[in-house]
Parts: structure tokens; C-alpha cells; sequence
């Protein structure tokens, strides 16, 4: 029985057994749940795919989907029109099966369980508490919102982090050229004078005498580095180590938290206005929360709050609220407009990560840009200053 490695975005890093005639089967079975194999085995797989499986568009089949509802069309109809414009052979098949299950008298979210790593539970809970009250419509247009708002401020720390890249590539490019092309083309210019050249200067020469000498091997040294990078990215454990390294750091940390609430706080606020009773719609959200701490705060307070004590002092006893938060839960508690409440919550964090990631680009951009400036500025004055020198020697 073949033991797996894997990894599932909303469990983590888990290890499977499969009942299954070989390793190559049992990682097929494992791709075909959602997972992704890390090793088999205590070993790493032979994988080198650097490419992620075409995810199904589940923004823009909810988009159509309440398009073609609002127009007056069935729902069995409205999915057989989505499944005749779709190109794509694996997409075209879900939908091809949605529609054969409707048409055995199933249920849209029963259909949509046959397909787990297209449609995530959230979304089915979502359409299955539409269907109590015949509301399909609704439970789209309430999802499609949730989705937009959740995107929100990853679109903006993306946005924002497009010029500080920017500027990173291009210091690194002009850093690497000096030290790859101009500084061993005066390192032969400087080779008469000896000595008398200041020591920095003639590190900064020594240096490129050398990549003169063994630069190809510097170069296919580099290229094999930044491969060997490029691949560990790639691989969900380093991805999770680089996560828990980046919470110890103070500020950031506190701004990753908030992040994680604000996805919490959202997500269980859309399930609950949706009809889902609070236990499941925590159930559901454990895996918005990547860091382990606070996925056990998690549990901890679903447990006092299934014991029968209140929401938002469970929620505070664990720590999974801030100031502002708590009295707002306790508003919503008393009113019985919980979920309502927990999207305003969600919608304030999002502004205060906001302000934060605009306060943190305009104070990193300028810091940026001198310790690049600086870098470039020192390779050239080092090049220079034997020149600088003898010039002031001959006067």
C-alpha cells in the first residue's frame, strides 16, 4: 500500500494511503482529489513539472451561469448552452456531467460533489442552503461579491508590488553587467599598475580577472542556482516554510494575521447570511486559516461556541478578534445580524491592510532605491578611483 506525501490547499501537508497496485496509480489517484504529491515513500517523485494543472473557472461559471438564470433560462438548459461554448475538453466534461446528474433528478449541489477539485465545499454549501429556500440566483450574486471582495487586497499588495520588482530586476541587471563585462575589461587596464592601486579597488580587479578566466563556470553555476530555486518554489513544503518565516517577522506577521481574519471573517459571514448553520460554516473556513496556530484557535472556539457559550467571547478567549472586532460581534450577537456584522468586520480589516501596504510601499520604494543606488554607485567609484588617483598624483 504505497504512503504518500501531499499536499491540499485547504489541509496543508498530509500523508495518504491508497489502495493501489503502484506508486504511479496511487499519485493518480491522490492528483485526481486535489492533491498534490510531494514524495512517495520518504523520497522525492522524479517530478519536474513547473507548470500547475489548468484550475476550472469557477468565477466566470457562476458569472454565465447567473446570467443565463436572470435571462429566464432553466438551470438544466442554462448549463447544456455553457457546455456547447466550451472549448475546453476537461471543462466541457464537468459540464457535461452536471447536466446528466440534473437530468436524473439530482440536485445542483449533489452534481457539484462529483467534482472536488472544480467546485470547493464552501461554494457547494453556499448553493445547497439556496436550495431550502429555491434562491439559486441569490446564493450566485452573494458568491461572486465574496469572491471580488476577497481578491480585493491581494490585487492591491500585487499592484503595489510591481514597481519595487521592477526596480529589484533592473539594479540586478546592471549590477550583474558591471560585474560581468566591464569590470574584467578594466581589470586588464589596471594590470600594469601593480600595486598601487587602493586595496578595494584591487579586489574589485582580482575579481574580474577571475570571472575572465572561469566565467562560463560562474555563469552555468549561477543559471544551475536560480533553477534550483525556481524548482524549490515550486514544491508546496518550501512554500509553507517560507510562509511560517515570514509570520515571525513583527510587523508583517500582524499584518498576515489580520489578512487571515479578514478571509475568515468573510467567508463565514457569506456562509451564514446563506442559511449554513455557524458550527458547519467554521468547519468550513478551517482552511482559510494557513497558519497552524491559529486553525487550533479555530477548533478551540468552535468547541466553546457548540458547548452553547456566546460567539464573540469565544472568538476573543481565542484570539481570533481585535478590539473593534469584539464589540462589533457582540452588536451582531445581540441584533441576531451576526453575518452581516462579521462582513462589515472583514471590510474594515480590509481598509486597515490597505493603508498599511500603501504606508509600507511609499516607505520601501525610497529605501529601495538608494540601497540599489548605493550598490552601482560603489562598483563604479571603485573602477574609477585609481583613475581619480593617478590623475591627482600627475598634478
Amino acid at each position: 500500500m504505497p504512503t504518500l506525501t501531499a499536499h491540499h490547499p485547504s489541509q496543508g501537508i498530509v500523508r495518504l494511503n491508497f489502495d493501489a497496485p503502484s506508486v504511479e496509480e496511487a499519485v493518480r489517484l491522490a492528483e485526481s482529489q486535489g492533491y498534490r504529491v510531494v514524495s512517495s515513500g520518504g523520497f522525492a517523485l522524479p517530478s519536474f513539472r513547473f507548470t500547475r494543472p489548468k484550475r476550472f473557472p469557477l468565477t466566470l461559471f457562476s458569472q454565465e451561469l447567473l446570467s443565463l438564470l436572470d435571462a429566464g433560462l432553466p438551470l438544466l438548459e442554462g448549463i447544456e448552452i455553457l457546455a456547447r461554448k466550451e472549448r475546453d475538453s476537461t471543462t466541457r466534461e464537468i459540464y457535461t456531467s452536471l447536466s446528466r446528474q440534473l437530468y436524473e433528478g439530482k440536485s445542483l449541489s449533489h452534481a457539484l460533489q462529483a467534482h472536488p477539485t472544480a467546485f470547493p465545499a464552501l461554494y457547494i454549501a453556499t448553493l445547497r442552503a439556496s436550495e431550502k429556500t429555491s434562491d439559486l440566483k441569490s446564493a450566485l450574486s452573494r458568491y461572486l461579491v465574496y469572491r471580488e471582495q476577497l481578491d480585493g487586497v491581494k490585487k492591491k499588495v500585487l499592484s503595489a508590488a510591481i514597481y519595487p520588482v521592477f526596480l529589484i530586476v533592473v539594479g540586478l541587471a546592471v549590477i550583474l553587467f558591471l560585474l560581468g563585462y566591464v569590470i574584467p575589461r578594466f581589470s586588464r587596464v589596471y594590470e600594469e599598475m601593480g600595486d598601487d592601486i587602493p586595496m578595494m579597488s584591487r579586489l574589485l580587479m582580482q575579481w574580474g580577472k577571475y570571472f575572465e578566466t572561469h566565467g562560463s563556470v560562474i555563469v552555468l553555476g549561477m543559471g544551475c542556482v536560480l533553477a534550483g530555486v525556481a524548482y524549490a518554489l515550486t514544491r508546496p513544503a518550501t512554500r509553507d516554510w517560507l510562509w511560517q518565516r515570514l509570520w515571525q517577522i513583527p510587523t508583517v506577521g500582524e499584518q498576515l494575521k489580520l489578512y487571515q481574519l479578514t478571509r475568515f471573517y468573510r467567508t463565514l459571514g457569506m456562509l451564514l447570511r446563506g442559511g449554513v448553520p455557524l458550527v458547519s460554516a467554521m468547519d468550513m473556513t478551517r482552511g482559510l486559516l494557513i497558519q497552524p496556530s491559529m486553525e487550533a484557535s479555530l477548533n478551540a472556539a468552535r468547541l466553546r461556541i457548540s458547548e452553547g457559550q456566546g460567539i464573540a467571547d469565544s472568538l476573543t478567549h481565542c484570539q481570533l478578534t481585535t478590539d473593534v472586532a469584539e464589540g462589533m460581534l457582540k452588536v451582531g450577537e445581540k441584533s441576531g445580524n451576526l453575518g452581516e456584522m462579521m462582513e462589515r468586520i472583514a471590510k474594515f480589516y480590509d481598509e486597515a491592510i490597505a493603508r498599511w501596504v500603501e504606508w509600507f510601499t511609499r516607505l520601501f520604494e525610497p529605501i529601495l532605491m538608494m540601497v540599489i543606488g548605493a550598490v552601482i554607485g560603489g562598483i563604479v567609484l571603485l573602477m574609477y578611483l585609481p583613475i581619480f588617483e593617478l590623475a591627482g598624483s600627475i598634478q
